[in-house]
């Protein structure tokens, strides 16, 4: 018996954003499927735009596990996990160890597949994750923001300055033709004259 999906599954229980008073409650589960598909689309525009060879699809199945250590580490508020160079370091330990103990939980021939996808990198896939990660943390802000919640005011500014910082076509590109609609009322997002 191999109990990897089983772990894994159990991502809808860790809470995100655990130092803040949220209206709306998002688990780690939600966030990697907004991150895959933030990642996906990314990498789509990267390819058919700007030539850029990279995978759609290695990258959805990146960004589908890129938070999964946090089954077993728990998600870290980012004030801690990045309070000293100490602590940050200590953490990649963390997740290295975590990354390890989920990988030995599938059966030995699909171990090669998987590890890849439950490592951190710095490649260019991983690249996208990151940025989609970042563009996910931005996009719950503004949500948060729209329900006239002022604890993510200071959250949204920070996370919009590190993805200004990212130098990226495809991640401007997303920015400013996906992004903003993430401010509408479902009424505003059925408009006709959103359509077109």
């Amino acid at each position: 018996m191999h109990h990897f999906f089983a772990y894994v599954s159990r991502l809808k229980f860790i809470r995100r954003w655990g130092l803040m008073r949220s209206t709306q409650p998002e688990n780690d589960a939600e966030h990697s499927l907004q991150v895959a598909m933030i990642a996906h689309g990314l990498a789509v525009i990267a390819r058919d735009r700007y030539g850029k060879d990279v995978d759609p699809e290695h990258v959805l199945a990146l960004a589908v596990y890129h938070d999964a250590t946090e089954v077993i580490t728990g998600d870290l508020p980012t004030p801690v996990k990045y309070h000293s160079p100490e602590l940050r370091t200590s953490y990649k330990q963390l997740e290295a160890l975590a990354s390890q103990r989920l990988t030995a939980m599938l059966p030995q021939t699909m171990r090669p597949a998987f590890a890849p996808y439950l490592a951190d990198g710095e490649d260019y896939a991983h690249q996208l994750v990151k940025a989609a990660d970042r563009i996910s943390a931005y996009t719950k802000c503004m949500e948060e923001q729209r329900a006239g919640n002022h604890e993510f005011d200071a959250a949204g500014e920070n996370v919009l300055r590190a993805i200004e910082q990212i130098d990226l076509p495809e991640v401007r590109d997303f920015m400013a033709e996906f992004v903003p609609s993430f401010a509408l009322t479902l009424d505003e997002l059925n408009a006709p004259e959103a359509q077109a």
